[in-house]
Protein backbone atom coordinates (compact mmCIF):
# COMPACT_ATOMS: atom_id res chain seq x y z
CA UNK A 1 0.00 0.00 0.00
CA UNK A 2 1.22 3.65 -0.94
CA UNK A 3 2.52 5.66 2.07
CA UNK A 4 0.77 9.28 1.42
CA UNK A 5 2.97 12.45 3.26
CA UNK A 6 0.85 15.67 3.29
CA UNK A 7 2.86 18.83 2.08
CA UNK A 8 1.18 21.58 3.55
CA UNK A 9 0.94 24.92 1.96
CA UNK A 10 -0.98 27.00 4.41
CA UNK A 11 -2.13 25.42 7.92
CA UNK A 12 -5.62 26.25 8.35
CA UNK A 13 -7.06 28.87 10.96
CA UNK A 14 -9.41 26.83 13.10
CA UNK A 15 -12.65 28.53 13.55
CA UNK A 16 -16.68 27.96 13.43
CA UNK A 17 -17.33 27.03 9.66
CA UNK A 18 -13.84 27.25 8.33
CA UNK A 19 -13.39 26.50 4.83
CA UNK A 20 -10.12 24.89 3.13
CA UNK A 21 -9.24 22.57 0.60
CA UNK A 22 -7.36 19.25 0.07
CA UNK A 23 -6.16 16.97 -2.77
CA UNK A 24 -5.01 13.58 -2.23
CA UNK A 25 -2.71 11.74 -4.34
CA UNK A 26 0.47 11.03 -6.55
CA UNK A 27 0.34 12.12 -10.59
CA UNK A 28 -2.87 11.76 -10.98
CA UNK A 29 -3.55 8.23 -9.51
CA UNK A 30 -6.80 9.05 -7.18
CA UNK A 31 -10.36 9.76 -7.23
CA UNK A 32 -12.77 10.68 -4.71
CA UNK A 33 -16.40 9.18 -5.17
CA UNK A 34 -17.57 9.63 -1.32
CA UNK A 35 -17.63 11.03 1.67
CA UNK A 36 -19.26 11.44 4.85
CA UNK A 37 -18.50 13.06 8.56
CA UNK A 38 -17.45 10.62 11.19
CA UNK A 39 -18.45 10.45 14.62
CA UNK A 40 -15.05 12.20 15.69
CA UNK A 41 -15.46 15.65 13.80
CA UNK A 42 -13.71 14.15 10.94
CA UNK A 43 -14.06 12.63 7.68
CA UNK A 44 -13.89 8.87 5.72
CA UNK A 45 -13.58 8.92 1.83
CA UNK A 46 -13.55 6.27 -0.53
CA UNK A 47 -12.48 6.07 -3.54
CA UNK A 48 -9.84 4.00 -6.00
CA UNK A 49 -6.05 4.61 -6.55
CA UNK A 50 -4.20 3.51 -9.56
CA UNK A 51 -1.54 1.07 -9.35
CA UNK A 52 2.30 1.53 -10.11
CA UNK A 53 2.04 -0.17 -13.34
CA UNK A 54 -1.11 2.28 -14.30
CA UNK A 55 -3.07 -0.95 -15.68
CA UNK A 56 -5.05 -1.32 -12.67
CA UNK A 57 -6.86 0.12 -9.39
CA UNK A 58 -7.42 -0.55 -5.67
CA UNK A 59 -9.98 0.39 -3.74
CA UNK A 60 -8.73 3.45 -1.69
CA UNK A 61 -10.24 4.73 2.07
CA UNK A 62 -8.61 7.71 3.86
CA UNK A 63 -9.57 8.63 6.96
CA UNK A 64 -8.55 12.68 8.17
CA UNK A 65 -9.05 14.86 10.85
CA UNK A 66 -11.43 17.63 10.87
CA UNK A 67 -9.04 19.54 9.14
CA UNK A 68 -8.61 17.14 6.25
CA UNK A 69 -5.19 16.01 7.76
CA UNK A 70 -4.75 12.29 6.65
CA UNK A 71 -5.21 10.11 9.91
CA UNK A 72 -4.44 6.81 7.97
CA UNK A 73 -5.42 5.21 4.34
CA UNK A 74 -5.61 1.73 3.55
CA UNK A 75 -6.32 0.20 -0.26
CA UNK A 76 -8.39 -3.11 -0.75
CA UNK A 77 -8.38 -5.21 -3.88
CA UNK A 78 -6.48 -8.29 -5.70
CA UNK A 79 -4.85 -8.33 -9.47
CA UNK A 80 -8.18 -7.05 -10.84
CA UNK A 81 -9.34 -3.73 -11.30
CA UNK A 82 -11.01 -2.22 -8.14
CA UNK A 83 -12.87 1.02 -7.56
CA UNK A 84 -15.12 2.51 -4.41
CA UNK A 85 -17.76 4.70 -5.04
CA UNK A 86 -19.82 4.35 -1.32
CA UNK A 87 -18.80 4.31 1.94
CA UNK A 88 -20.72 4.72 5.49
CA UNK A 89 -19.46 4.68 8.94
CA UNK A 90 -20.62 2.00 10.68
CA UNK A 91 -23.06 1.41 14.25
CA UNK A 92 -19.79 -0.01 15.91
CA UNK A 93 -17.98 2.75 14.22
CA UNK A 94 -16.21 0.73 11.74
CA UNK A 95 -16.52 1.64 7.85
CA UNK A 96 -18.85 -0.23 5.16
CA UNK A 97 -17.16 0.26 1.38
CA UNK A 98 -19.25 -0.79 -1.60
CA UNK A 99 -17.58 -0.58 -5.17
CA UNK A 100 -16.88 -3.30 -8.41
CA UNK A 101 -14.25 -5.14 -9.90
CA UNK A 102 -16.30 -7.26 -12.51
CA UNK A 103 -18.26 -8.15 -9.77
CA UNK A 104 -19.94 -5.95 -6.73
CA UNK A 105 -17.37 -5.62 -4.07
CA UNK A 106 -18.44 -5.49 -0.34
CA UNK A 107 -15.90 -4.67 2.51
CA UNK A 108 -16.49 -4.26 6.16
CA UNK A 109 -13.19 -2.48 8.39
CA UNK A 110 -13.17 -1.70 11.87
CA UNK A 111 -12.38 1.77 13.16
CA UNK A 112 -8.90 1.61 12.02
CA UNK A 113 -9.58 0.56 8.08
CA UNK A 114 -8.48 -2.76 9.00
CA UNK A 115 -10.75 -5.13 6.99
CA UNK A 116 -13.02 -7.47 9.19
CA UNK A 117 -14.76 -9.22 6.15
CA UNK A 118 -15.61 -8.92 2.36
CA UNK A 119 -17.92 -10.37 0.09
CA UNK A 120 -18.34 -9.82 -3.60
CA UNK A 121 -21.77 -10.58 -5.62
CA UNK A 122 -22.38 -11.47 -9.50
CA UNK A 123 -22.10 -13.95 -11.94
CA UNK A 124 -20.82 -14.45 -15.43
CA UNK A 125 -20.71 -11.20 -16.56
CA UNK A 126 -20.40 -7.74 -15.03
CA UNK A 127 -21.53 -6.37 -12.08
CA UNK A 128 -21.04 -3.20 -10.44
CA UNK A 129 -22.05 -1.75 -6.83
CA UNK A 130 -22.56 1.60 -6.38
CA UNK A 131 -23.97 2.44 -3.04
CA UNK A 132 -24.26 0.92 0.71
CA UNK A 133 -25.87 1.87 3.29
CA UNK A 134 -26.48 0.21 6.88
CA UNK A 135 -29.81 -0.61 7.59
CA UNK A 136 -31.78 -0.67 10.65
CA UNK A 137 -31.11 -4.27 11.63
CA UNK A 138 -27.59 -4.06 11.72
CA UNK A 139 -27.23 -5.70 8.01
CA UNK A 140 -26.57 -4.02 4.38
CA UNK A 141 -28.68 -2.87 1.26
CA UNK A 142 -26.29 -2.58 -1.85
CA UNK A 143 -27.52 -0.87 -4.87
CA UNK A 144 -25.52 -0.94 -8.66
CA UNK A 145 -26.26 -2.64 -11.84
CA UNK A 146 -25.91 -6.75 -13.69
CA UNK A 147 -25.70 -8.25 -16.65
CA UNK A 148 -25.24 -11.66 -15.19
CA UNK A 149 -28.37 -12.30 -14.49
CA UNK A 150 -30.48 -10.48 -17.65
CA UNK A 151 -30.49 -10.72 -21.33
CA UNK A 152 -27.73 -9.44 -22.36
CA UNK A 153 -28.23 -5.94 -21.27
CA UNK A 154 -27.84 -4.09 -18.07
CA UNK A 155 -30.22 -4.17 -15.01
CA UNK A 156 -30.59 -2.55 -11.67
CA UNK A 157 -29.45 -4.71 -9.12
CA UNK A 158 -30.22 -4.84 -5.35
CA UNK A 159 -29.06 -6.68 -2.53
CA UNK A 160 -29.36 -7.60 1.02
CA UNK A 161 -26.96 -8.98 3.70
CA UNK A 162 -26.65 -9.37 7.00
CA UNK A 163 -24.56 -7.98 9.07
CA UNK A 164 -22.20 -9.83 7.91
CA UNK A 165 -22.45 -9.88 4.28
CA UNK A 166 -24.02 -13.03 3.47
CA UNK A 167 -26.75 -12.24 1.31
CA UNK A 168 -30.47 -12.42 2.29
CA UNK A 169 -32.33 -11.89 -0.80
CA UNK A 170 -31.63 -9.78 -4.08
CA UNK A 171 -33.88 -8.62 -6.77
CA UNK A 172 -33.25 -7.16 -10.34
CA UNK A 173 -35.42 -3.80 -11.91
CA UNK A 174 -35.45 -2.57 -15.48
CA UNK A 175 -36.36 -4.39 -19.02
CA UNK A 176 -35.11 -5.28 -22.52
CA UNK A 177 -32.80 -2.45 -22.50
CA UNK A 178 -29.87 -0.66 -20.21
CA UNK A 179 -30.97 0.49 -16.80
CA UNK A 180 -28.04 1.62 -14.21
CA UNK A 181 -29.00 1.26 -10.44
CA UNK A 182 -26.80 4.39 -8.34
CA UNK A 183 -28.23 4.98 -5.82
CA UNK A 184 -30.58 3.29 -2.66
CA UNK A 185 -31.30 4.38 0.61
CA UNK A 186 -33.67 2.91 3.86
CA UNK A 187 -37.11 4.74 3.76
CA UNK A 188 -38.90 5.70 7.29
CA UNK A 189 -41.05 2.49 5.95
CA UNK A 190 -38.23 0.02 6.66
CA UNK A 191 -38.36 -0.08 2.73
CA UNK A 192 -35.90 1.29 -0.25
CA UNK A 193 -35.96 4.00 -2.70
CA UNK A 194 -33.38 3.65 -5.36
CA UNK A 195 -32.65 6.05 -8.08
CA UNK A 196 -30.85 5.18 -11.72
CA UNK A 197 -31.26 5.65 -15.07
CA UNK A 198 -33.46 3.53 -17.89
CA UNK A 199 -33.46 2.80 -21.58
CA UNK A 200 -35.91 0.28 -21.05
CA UNK A 201 -39.05 2.82 -19.78
CA UNK A 202 -37.65 5.95 -21.29
CA UNK A 203 -39.89 8.34 -23.48
CA UNK A 204 -36.86 8.17 -26.38
CA UNK A 205 -33.15 7.95 -25.21
CA UNK A 206 -32.78 7.82 -21.31
CA UNK A 207 -34.78 8.88 -18.22
CA UNK A 208 -34.36 9.17 -14.44
CA UNK A 209 -35.29 6.23 -12.90
CA UNK A 210 -37.20 6.19 -9.09
CA UNK A 211 -38.22 2.22 -7.21
CA UNK A 212 -39.66 2.05 -4.29
CA UNK A 213 -39.76 -1.37 -2.18
CA UNK A 214 -40.90 -2.61 0.51
CA UNK A 215 -38.56 -4.21 3.20
CA UNK A 216 -38.01 -7.18 0.88
CA UNK A 217 -37.00 -5.61 -2.45
CA UNK A 218 -40.60 -6.20 -3.93
CA UNK A 219 -41.29 -3.17 -5.85
CA UNK A 220 -44.71 -1.10 -4.71
CA UNK A 221 -43.99 1.53 -7.65
CA UNK A 222 -41.49 3.31 -9.77
CA UNK A 223 -41.47 6.46 -11.98
CA UNK A 224 -39.67 7.96 -14.56
CA UNK A 225 -38.36 11.67 -14.80
CA UNK A 226 -37.48 14.03 -17.30
CA UNK A 227 -37.70 14.18 -21.64
CA UNK A 228 -35.53 12.36 -23.97
CA UNK A 229 -32.13 12.74 -22.40
CA UNK A 230 -32.30 13.17 -18.20
CA UNK A 231 -29.95 11.26 -15.50
CA UNK A 232 -30.62 10.42 -12.11
CA UNK A 233 -27.38 9.65 -9.84
CA UNK A 234 -28.68 10.42 -6.58
CA UNK A 235 -31.90 10.57 -4.11
CA UNK A 236 -32.51 11.23 -0.50
CA UNK A 237 -36.34 11.02 1.42
CA UNK A 238 -37.34 14.74 2.74
CA UNK A 239 -38.39 15.68 6.16
CA UNK A 240 -41.97 15.48 4.45
CA UNK A 241 -41.74 12.07 3.41
CA UNK A 242 -40.89 12.72 -0.35
CA UNK A 243 -37.38 12.72 -2.13
CA UNK A 244 -35.36 14.74 -4.14
CA UNK A 245 -33.39 13.51 -6.73
CA UNK A 246 -30.60 15.43 -8.73
CA UNK A 247 -29.08 14.64 -12.02
CA UNK A 248 -28.52 15.95 -15.31
CA UNK A 249 -31.00 16.92 -18.03
CA UNK A 250 -29.26 17.28 -21.76
CA UNK A 251 -30.81 20.15 -24.18
CA UNK A 252 -30.61 18.95 -27.78
CA UNK A 253 -31.40 22.82 -28.19
CA UNK A 254 -28.60 24.18 -27.09
CA UNK A 255 -25.81 20.72 -27.54
CA UNK A 256 -25.56 21.09 -23.35
CA UNK A 257 -26.59 19.61 -19.92
CA UNK A 258 -28.11 21.46 -16.95
CA UNK A 259 -27.95 20.70 -13.48
CA UNK A 260 -31.70 18.52 -12.74
CA UNK A 261 -33.38 18.81 -9.40
CA UNK A 262 -36.85 17.01 -8.64
CA UNK A 263 -38.40 16.59 -5.89
CA UNK A 264 -41.26 14.46 -5.51
CA UNK A 265 -44.07 13.45 -2.76
CA UNK A 266 -44.09 10.06 -0.55
CA UNK A 267 -45.55 8.44 -4.18
CA UNK A 268 -42.95 9.57 -6.79
CA UNK A 269 -45.21 12.32 -8.10
CA UNK A 270 -43.39 15.13 -8.98
CA UNK A 271 -43.83 18.55 -7.18
CA UNK A 272 -41.33 20.65 -9.12
CA UNK A 273 -38.64 19.84 -10.71
CA UNK A 274 -35.87 22.58 -11.71
CA UNK A 275 -32.52 22.47 -14.32
CA UNK A 276 -29.90 24.90 -12.98
CA UNK A 277 -27.77 26.47 -15.22
CA UNK A 278 -26.90 29.07 -17.56
CA UNK A 279 -27.52 29.53 -21.81
CA UNK A 280 -23.60 28.91 -22.59
CA UNK A 281 -22.48 26.52 -19.58
CA UNK A 282 -22.94 22.71 -18.65
CA UNK A 283 -23.96 21.45 -15.51
CA UNK A 284 -24.26 18.20 -14.08
CA UNK A 285 -25.49 16.91 -10.26
CA UNK A 286 -23.90 13.84 -8.82
CA UNK A 287 -25.53 14.29 -5.06
CA UNK A 288 -27.76 16.20 -3.16
CA UNK A 289 -28.85 16.12 0.65
CA UNK A 290 -31.71 18.01 2.23
CA UNK A 291 -29.91 20.76 4.49
CA UNK A 292 -31.02 22.03 8.09
CA UNK A 293 -32.90 24.52 6.48
CA UNK A 294 -35.02 22.73 4.73
CA UNK A 295 -33.21 23.26 1.26
CA UNK A 296 -31.03 21.77 -0.92
CA UNK A 297 -26.92 21.07 -1.17
CA UNK A 298 -26.08 19.23 -4.72
CA UNK A 299 -22.62 19.19 -5.98
CA UNK A 300 -21.37 18.19 -9.42
CA UNK A 301 -19.18 19.76 -12.44
CA UNK A 302 -19.74 23.32 -14.50
CA UNK A 303 -18.11 24.14 -17.55
CA UNK A 304 -18.74 27.89 -17.28
CA UNK A 305 -18.57 28.64 -21.65
CA UNK A 306 -19.08 25.47 -23.20
CA UNK A 307 -18.97 26.67 -26.77
CA UNK A 308 -15.50 27.83 -26.08
CA UNK A 309 -13.73 25.85 -23.49
CA UNK A 310 -14.43 22.15 -22.17
CA UNK A 311 -12.35 23.09 -18.67
CA UNK A 312 -14.74 21.37 -16.23
CA UNK A 313 -15.01 22.53 -12.18
CA UNK A 314 -16.20 21.18 -9.06
CA UNK A 315 -19.50 22.75 -8.57
CA UNK A 316 -21.40 23.34 -5.49
CA UNK A 317 -25.07 24.64 -5.65
CA UNK A 318 -27.24 25.64 -2.67
CA UNK A 319 -30.99 26.08 -3.01
CA UNK A 320 -34.07 26.95 -1.07
CA UNK A 321 -36.92 24.24 -0.27
CA UNK A 322 -38.31 25.12 -3.81
CA UNK A 323 -35.06 24.72 -5.44
CA UNK A 324 -34.53 27.93 -6.54
CA UNK A 325 -30.66 28.97 -6.42
CA UNK A 326 -29.45 30.65 -3.44
CA UNK A 327 -25.81 30.80 -4.35
CA UNK A 328 -23.35 28.59 -6.10
CA UNK A 329 -19.74 28.10 -6.00
CA UNK A 330 -17.08 26.45 -8.53
CA UNK A 331 -13.69 25.15 -6.78
CA UNK A 332 -10.22 24.07 -8.71
CA UNK A 333 -8.37 25.17 -11.54
CA UNK A 334 -9.73 23.38 -14.10
CA UNK A 335 -10.80 19.82 -14.74
CA UNK A 336 -12.95 19.15 -11.31
CA UNK A 337 -15.72 17.38 -10.49
CA UNK A 338 -17.39 16.48 -7.11
CA UNK A 339 -19.12 13.39 -6.60
CA UNK A 340 -20.39 14.02 -3.20
CA UNK A 341 -21.66 16.43 -0.56
CA UNK A 342 -22.53 16.18 3.19
CA UNK A 343 -23.60 18.99 5.27
CA UNK A 344 -21.48 19.00 8.04
CA UNK A 345 -22.26 19.71 11.86
CA UNK A 346 -20.95 22.92 12.09
CA UNK A 347 -23.10 24.13 9.08
CA UNK A 348 -20.50 23.92 6.08
CA UNK A 349 -20.18 21.28 3.88
CA UNK A 350 -17.93 18.89 2.74
CA UNK A 351 -17.59 17.52 -1.07
CA UNK A 352 -15.49 14.91 -2.20
CA UNK A 353 -14.42 14.56 -5.90
CA UNK A 354 -11.42 15.01 -8.09
CA UNK A 355 -8.83 17.11 -9.49
CA UNK A 356 -6.62 16.35 -12.57
CA UNK A 357 -7.19 12.94 -11.64
CA UNK A 358 -6.39 13.39 -7.68
CA UNK A 359 -8.71 12.97 -4.88
CA UNK A 360 -9.75 16.47 -3.86
CA UNK A 361 -11.74 17.14 -0.65
CA UNK A 362 -13.16 20.68 -0.25
CA UNK A 363 -14.39 22.06 3.07
CA UNK A 364 -17.11 24.83 3.11
CA UNK A 365 -18.58 27.28 4.92
CA UNK A 366 -22.01 27.61 5.46
CA UNK A 367 -22.10 30.24 2.21
CA UNK A 368 -19.80 27.83 0.43
CA UNK A 369 -16.73 29.76 0.76
CA UNK A 370 -12.65 28.27 1.89
CA UNK A 371 -10.03 29.48 2.89
CA UNK A 372 -6.92 27.65 2.77
CA UNK A 373 -5.39 25.41 0.52
CA UNK A 374 -2.96 22.24 1.08
CA UNK A 375 -0.70 20.97 -1.61
CA UNK A 376 -0.50 17.53 -3.80
CA UNK A 377 1.10 14.97 -0.94
CA UNK A 378 4.54 13.11 -2.68
CA UNK A 379 5.48 9.52 -2.44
Amino acid sequence: MKKLILILLFFPMIGFGQGWEVILGINGDSNGKSVQQTTDGGYIICGYLNTFSGNSSDIYLIKTDENGVEEWSHTYGGTDSERGYSVQQTTDGGYIVCGGTIDIYLIKTDANGIEQWSQTFGGSGNDQGYSVQQTTDGGYIVCGTTNSFTNGSNNIYLIKTDENGVEQWSEIFGGMSNDFGRSVKQTNDGGFIIIGVTESFSNLLYNAYLIKTDSYGVEQWSKIYGDTATNGFSVQQTSDGGFIITGDYYDFDNSQADLYLIKTDVDGQEQWSQTIGGVSTDEDGNSVQQTTDGGYIITGSKVNDYYVSTTRYLYLVKTNDNGLEQWSQTFGTGSERGFSVQQTSDGGFIIAGESLSNLYLVKTDGNGNTTSTFNIPIN
